[in-house]
């Protein structure tokens, strides 16, 4: 539904976003990762026909954004980076008018703009004008008009920015029981929200895809796949000799709260082994925990550049 071949954009000498290939399938919620500059942004203002695409093309449920750019765009919801709109208008008039913008009127209409407020909770400040809204409401007001139309993709740049805990969480579940049927794309820089929100991940570094997957895909990728983190007294001796089991690679004590973690050769599984020694060496352990592995070293691995990950990538 959200398809880009050899995507790209070029500013100067500068590539922005370079062949970049995505796909996104109805059910999908693809977290588009990357750091600042990475294209992320670049991308989705071109998927969402707001820039003319330098090279390749992009296509939304069939329609190329270029050669049939109002289908295309009827078809997609935008939360563009920033939540801009009219703040002179009060929420109330701002939505009215983008469901006119839209072609919703009559009953259907005013049932859909009434279900949005009530889903994002605007009640409160449907008479305010947009320039005195907090940042976070705000946001909400833009990600209504989104999904007034009830679009079958949607791209969100940011979808919880400024939103506090409880809101965000109301996202979260806001954009999983949108995703069956559509394909969304979701920027974010919270790691935190890809577990809670998305299903597949695509992380960008200089315009160009570095690596895509589940997050569970990604996870195994990360050196704390089947690791092994625990508490426990000062034992030299006990890291000493988990350092020399055969499938253990490394053991590393955190220096700001000691929680101590043992690192797999090659992702082998070390659990019982850790379990076994520990209890041969009468050791008083504390939140004993395997590690599934973490997200934000393989966003590290691939976006800094070095490592064996960003080489096969």
């Amino acid at each position: 539904m959200i398809e880009t071949e050899h995507l790209g954009k070029r500013y100067g000498r500068i590539d922005a976003v370079a062949d970049l290939n995505l796909k996104v399938s109805p059910g999908q919620v693809l977290a588009l990762l990357g750091p600042n500059g990475a294209g992320k942004t670049t991308t989705m203002r071109m998927i969402a026909g707001f820039l003319m695409p330098g090279s390749g093309r992009a296509r939304v449920c069939g329609h190329d954004v270029v050669a049939e750019p109002i289908k295309a765009r009827r078809a997609l919801g935008y939360l563009p980076e920033g939540a801009p709109s009219y703040g002179e208008l009060s929420v109330s008039e701002f939505l009215a008018f983008a469901l006119r913008v839209r072609g919703l009127s009559g009953i259907p209409g005013r049932r859909r703009l009434d279900e949005m407020i009530e889903r994002l909770q605007l009640q409160t400040v449907l008479s305010q004008t947009i320039e005195t809204l907090s940042k976070g409401f705000r946001r909400r007001v833009c990600l209504a008009q989104a999904l007034l139309h009830d679009p079958p993709a949607l791209i969100l740049d940011e979808p919880t920015d400024g939103l506090d805990p409880n809101q965000q969480r109301e996202v979260h579940a806001l954009i999983r029981g949108m995703a069956r049927g559509r394909a969304i794309i979701v920027s974010t820089h919270t790691l935190g929200e890809v577990r809670a929100a998305c299903n597949r991940v695509a992380i960008l570094a200089g315009g160009r895809l570095r690596v895509e997957g589940t997050p569970a895909e990604l996870e195994r990728q990360s050196r704390y796949h089947h690791a092994v983190s625990f508490r426990a007294p000062a034992s030299a001796l006990a890291r000493e000799l988990l350092g020399r089991l055969p499938e253990v690679d490394t053991v590393e004590v955190d220096p700001v709260d000691g929680r101590i973690t043992v690192f797999p050769r090659d992702g082998q599984e070390i659990f019982h082994a850790v379990v076994k020694l520990l209890d041969e060496q009468r050791v008083r352990v504390d939140e004993l925990q395997l590690e599934r592995g973490r997200l934000e070293d393989v966003f590290r691995q691939v976006t800094s550049g070095s490592g064996d990950m960003a080489a096969a990538a």
